[in-house]
């Protein structure tokens, strides 16, 4: 695959701003039955597959979304990762990381005036993993639903979203962090039958840098650690693309780069301690 240039980062701007450092509905009713249990949980994996702990929007304070949440009756085709080009901070603690998927939220919905938070899922860089989306986590207990998103365009109805905290331009992830991405990664596999070949960075279909040139580099590493953890030892294929490229993405990069600015402010996070 081919790196796009730099001059086409939509995040790069904010990557040392954050000091502290998108059917069907689904009833409320129906939403409530699925997701008695909040918190903190292992979401109920395949064959007795260990699977990562993933703390639900309830569990980290979230605010209700505006609107309903479009839940899809299909399975995602793929994984597509970003980064969430804030601080690469070295507070790893659980406190921060709800305090990152909050004030996600609140950039999304009160800036970018969408419904909810984009992605799917979250991984701090203490790696916690955090419910994005209100009920990506109930869809994924499902294996056979998907949340509508807004983490990438062209792919918001196809593709499951995973930010990861930290801007990966020129740094690694902590270890830690690229391993709770593995087995998030490994469990969304698995519930949905898809390969490890489909996972994919937000460069691969948007004018962006995300999920920034070292952590693209891993994503073959990532794509064979997944493979692993499904018990598949041989060498896992490269993904087919392009795939779906937005129509804007050809004409006018600039312009779609643009048009996706999805940033957190300066001092939004140190704002967002308590719920």
């Amino acid at each position: 695959m081919t790196s796009l240039p730099s001059r086409f980062s939509r995040r790069g701007v904010f990557s040392t701003a954050l000091a502290l450092g998108a059917a069907t509905l689904l009833p409320t009713a129906a939403t409530g039955r699925a997701r008695a249990a909040t918190g903190s949980r292992r979401p109920e994996g395949r064959d007795g597959a260990t699977t990562p702990r993933i703390t639900d929007c309830d569990g980290w304070g979230a605010r209700e979304a505006s609107e309903e949440v479009v839940v899809l009756d299909t399975r995602p085709e793929r994984i597509i990762v970003h980064h969430t080009a804030s601080a690469n901070v070295s507070d790893y603690s659980q406190e921060r990381a709800h305090a990152l998927a909050r004030a996600i939220q609140r950039f999304h919905m009160d800036t970018q005036g969408w419904i909810d938070t984009g992605q799917h899922f979250t991984v701090s860089r203490g790696a916690f993993v955090l419910e994005g989306r209100h009920h990506s986590l109930a869809a994924l207990e499902s294996g056979d639903r998907l949340v509508r998103g807004a983490h990438c365009v062209g792919q918001n109805s196809v593709a499951i979203g995973i930010e990861n905290e930290g801007t990966y331009t020129t740094q690694e992830p902590p270890a830690a962090q690229f391993s709770t991405l593995a087995d998030l990664c490994a469990q969304v596999c698995r519930q949905y039958d898809l390969s490890p070949s489909e996972i994919y960075g937000h460069r691969d279909f948007n004018s962006t840098a995300c999920p920034g040139d070292r952590l693209y580099a891993m994503l073959p590493r990532l794509r064979q650690d997944v493979a692993l953890r499904l018990g598949n030892t041989q060498p896992v294929e490269q993904p087919r693309w392009p795939v779906n490229l937005p129509p804007a993405w050809s004409t006018d990069p600039e312009a779609a780069a643009r048009s996706l600015t999805e940033y957190l402010p300066p001092n939004l996070l140190t704002s967002l301690r308590t719920p």
